[in-house]
């Protein structure tokens, strides 16, 4: 993928948070199955660090489980860090910071991170080399041995869902300009807007975690009705 394809999906998504941040969140007040299953992994006493927060509703659920860690979490949403921060714990951290730029690590101390989560974010990043960058942010900030722990959100699993793909002409793009798996998809909530999103399979995530200082040590399906509208996996860094 070109840069200025890159940046251009960027700003799309940016701009689809700015104007549907309210609506958005009103979607997320329920944690999905599979993060509930991550909450029970967690030690309470970790340093966690969360990259696409949202509406902090994880950080709420990990606070009424008498989590006594530490947790900041991070998003480039700064309505959804507002919810987040009005509405949680006031010893956890939340900033507003861009995934896709070289400096969203700023001021984040290299391996001091028992965990870092992510939960249906990486489908925003696109092109394989903003994915590496993120995921060499990600091991430098773990601990050793540290876990990378993440959600990548598996739409063409859903018929409702592949509906709301949406031709690339609607931005002015074309298919030869993205990569396999990115896709256009529409929202419908609050009024209409478009997001950039990228489906990953299995086989790709094992091989970015090869190629960024990982190894893969669990994997499963859950979310949705079916129980298969979200992959997890578990990455644990290599020293």
């Amino acid at each position: 993928m070109q840069e200025k394809t890159a940046t251009q999906l960027i700003k799309l998504n940016y701009k689809f948070y700015q104007t549907f941040s309210e609506s958005f969140s009103a979607t997320r007040q329920r944690l999905q199955s599979g993060v509930m299953q991550v909450i029970k992994m967690l030690p309470e006493n970790a340093n966690i660090l969360d990259l696409g927060c949202g509406n902090g509703n994880f950080a709420l659920e990990l606070a009424q489980q008498n989590f006594q860690g530490s947790y900041t979490g991070i998003d480039f949403s700064e309505d959804l860090v507002q919810i987040a921060q009005d509405q949680n714990n006031p010893h956890f951290s939340f900033s507003t910071g861009d995934l896709t730029s070289d400096n969203w690590d700023d001021g984040l101390v290299s391996n001091s991170y028992d965990f870092i989560l992510s939960f249906a974010t990486m489908h925003h990043l696109p092109g394989k080399s903003s994915r590496l960058n993120f995921l060499n942010k990600v091991h430098a900030l773990l601990k050793p041995n540290g876990q990378f722990i993440h959600s990548n959100w598996q739409f063409l699993n859903s018929e409702s869902l592949k509906a709301r793909i949406q031709p690339w002409d609607r931005i002015d793009l074309n298919q030869a300009d993205v990569d396999e798996g990115d896709y256009l998809m529409d929202w419908r909530r609050g009024g209409e807007g478009l997001r950039y999103v990228h489906q990953y399979s299995s086989e790709e995530l094992h091989h970015l975690a090869e190629h960024s200082g990982f190894k893969v040590i669990n994997e499963f399906s859950s979310d949705g009705r079916t129980g298969n509208l979200g992959l997890y996996m578990i990455w644990e860094k290599l020293n």
